[in-house]
């Protein structure tokens, strides 16, 4: 364990850097330069940023935030390695946190999916908070269906990918759903973590506990509409064929901003895998 702690200026000035966004490099430049060990460096700023958003959420009443998926840093490689595959990192914004995939899937891996899917497509659910069972709703207008984790060697392939390129595990995935949105279907905006304080909650987070994130990765290309909204970062994602965006979420809270949906189709269709992370194994 570090011997060398955090003087309470220090761990003052490196929350107050890490709130207004500095970028890691300068929140441990002077640590380095105070002869710290880098890693060291890192452990201890880590720390702590999570005290720090510990004791404010303890504060405010807030649900205290758990750790996610972090698929890239501030300034980072443009390219990613995914074990199998280069993917391109396209767009990365902090709040909300979503990062912009570019060819997570290739145009085989796409088709493969469409065709497994749509000979088991029915009306898509939603969770129901009162139950943790699924149910039809007016807010979700398209077809689709599931896939249990490695179901198929393209679904092995595709999780084994993801869990590479967020380093994390496999297990700790929910299966693949796979989604068909014709003319005029869309999904409205919506948050994918589960309300812990809602009726059904028990159920939903006793394998695997709570979605600590998403990926929703593009099958075909839209003629126009499909793009993935989130509402609170006035941001839209377009439906681009291989594509993906991946969001997370800390803690089920409004505050993560994570509202997100899919926009109607407007022209053609669009077709989505979505898979989404848990904080424990599921299953």
């Amino acid at each position: 364990m570090n011997a060398r702690r955090l003087s309470d200026e220090q761990q003052r000035w490196i929350v107050q850097q890490a709130m207004t966004g500095q970028d890691p490099e300068t929140v441990l430049r002077p640590l380095l330069e105070d002869g710290w060990e880098e890693q060291d460096a890192i452990d201890a700023v880590q720390a702590a940023v999570s005290r720090h958003l510990e004791e404010d959420a303890r504060r405010s009443g807030l649900p205290l935030p758990c750790r996610v998926p972090a698929p890239i840093g501030l300034n980072g490689p443009a390219l990613l390695d995914a074990g199998d595959r280069q993917v391109q990192l396209l767009a990365s914004l902090m709040l909300p946190r979503v990062v912009v995939l570019g060819g997570l899937l290739s145009d085989e891996e796409c088709d493969a999916l469409v065709e497994l899917s749509r000979p088991r497509l029915r009306r898509s659910t939603t969770v129901d908070a009162q139950t943790g069972g699924s149910q039809v709703h007016a807010d979700r207008t398209s077809r689709g269906t599931f896939f249990e984790r490695g179901a198929h060697p393209v679904c092995a392939t595709i999780e084994a990918r993801i869990a590479r390129l967020l380093e994390w595990p496999v297990e700790n995935g929910e299966g693949l759903q796979v989604l068909h949105y014709p003319p005029g279907a869309e999904y409205r905006p919506h948050y994918d973590y589960f309300d812990p304080d809602e009726p059904g909650a028990e159920v939903l987070l006793r394998q695997g506990g709570q979605r600590v994130a998403t990926v929703v990765m593009y099958l075909n290309t839209p003629a126009r509409g499909g793009a993935t909204t989130f509402p609170d970062a006035h941001l839209e994602v377009a439906a681009v064929k291989g594509n993906a965006v991946f969001f997370s979420y800390d803690r089920p809270h409004p505050m993560t901003r994570t509202l997100h949906g899919g926009a109607p189709v407007t022209e053609g269709e669009k077709w989505i895998a979505t898979k989404w992370l848990r904080e424990g194994p599921h299953g």
